[in-house]
């Protein structure tokens, strides 16, 4: 006789197994549905709104150091793949989110390594570089992440190790391929934050000059109803009002307008009918500093209890309708190779990149 704790185990394992594997059925699905389910994934078809109102993705966030999403672990291989699979879409910008986070880093750094980061297995600079390249894309390098930003509130902590960096990774990359074509001042703020003028300012300053001029971005968040994170809130019942974030960031772009070239908000903390108002006030301020206004349209979902999850495509449509209907000038994703990916851990971001394909009639 099966006790109740065997049985339930069994359960469980063949609930995993019809999840992971497309080809089972799971419980109660007919052979007929299913049989539709894969016709539709194969042919497309079936969206009833009006087809490519958005602005299109054209760059992706490349995110191997990271603290809250799984790895997928992918060699050249993989990432080789990966990259054809974004030039398929039209993306010809990407961009390593970051460099290093605490004491994992992306490539073998002197001054990193001698202040006791790990070494890595593999010089992913290098790779993504060479990958971009290949591909006719530009890669933008993101600066180091010590960490002391997100235990102290004050991003000034970033300058000094940036400051040695900035100047290895140009020396070591930036002179050699002809793919690096910019740089991503990690610090993600969304407010006033203690610093973060000056070191934005000091970060791109240095970035431009070691490089001849080349363009630097910054990708902040707003401090919407949806910025919860580790609050244990499901709501942020002190979020900013519109004219708040215009009144702030209109201070920040005056401070840093000169060696910062473009802003990228993140676009999962507010609602989405709150989507035009935030992303116009967007706009004018980027257009009053002479600063070109991109929008990081988030391909996870932040409406799910589970963190992160791909997010379901009506939700990015919409994001990016707003951003062409603001005249936003380029649409980047965090990002396409866990949520967008047709070879992506999560079964769902293969079907988000085939909805995405369909509503810009992309072949």
């Amino acid at each position: 006789m099966t006790d109740r704790r065997t049985f339930l185990k069994k359960a469980a394992v063949a609930a995993a197994g019809a999840i992971a594997a497309p080809g089972i059925l799971a419980a109660g699905e007919s052979p007929v549905h299913a049989a539709a389910g894969t016709t539709d994934r194969q042919t497309g078809g079936g969206l009833i709104v009006p087809k490519a109102q958005g602005l299109k993705i054209t760059g992706t966030f490349l995110d191997e150091i990271s603290h809250d999403i799984p790895h997928q672990n992918w060699g050249e291989k993989e990432w080789d793949a990966d990259f054809r699979h974004m030039k398929s879409i039209g993306i010809d910008t990407v961009i390593m989110i970051r460099s290093g986070y605490r004491k994992f880093i992306t490539y073998p750094s002197p001054y990193l390594l001698k202040k006791g980061c790990y070494m890595p297995s593999t010089d992913l600079v290098d790779m993504f570089l060479r990958l971009a390249q290949k591909h006719g894309m530009k890669f933008w390098f993101g600066l180091y992440d010590s960490g002391k930003y997100w235990d102290t509130g004050d991003l000034s902590w970033e300058i000094e190790d940036n400051r040695y960096v900035i100047d290895e990774v140009w020396k070591m990359y930036g002179e050699k391929y002809d793919s690096f074509g910019g740089w991503y001042i990690s610090g993600e703020i969304s407010r006033q934050t203690k610093g973060a003028i000056d070191a934005f300012h000091a970060m791109g300053k240095q970035c431009k000059e070691v490089s001849g001029g080349l363009p630097t971005f910054i990708s902040p968040w707003i401090d919407g109803k949806k910025a919860i994170m580790g609050t244990g809130k499901m709501t942020n019942d002190q979020a900013v009002s519109v004219a708040e974030h215009e009144r702030e960031w209109n201070e920040i772009f005056d401070g840093i307008h000169d060696v910062v070239d473009a802003c990228a908000f993140q676009d999962g903390h507010i609602d989405y009918d709150e989507l035009d108002a935030f992303f116009s006030v967007n706009k004018k301020l980027a257009d009053k500093y002479g600063m070109q206004c991109w929008t990081n349209a988030e391909t996870f979902d932040r409406d799910m209890p589970i963190k992160f999850l791909p997010i379901k495509f009506d939700k990015l449509r919409m994001k990016l309708e707003a951003a062409a209907r603001c005249g936003y000038d380029k649409a980047i994703t965090f990002e396409f190779s866990h949520f967008m990916s047709p070879q992506s851990a999560y079964l769902q971001a293969g079907h988000l990149f085939d909805r995405y394909k369909e509503y810009f009639n992309i072949k």
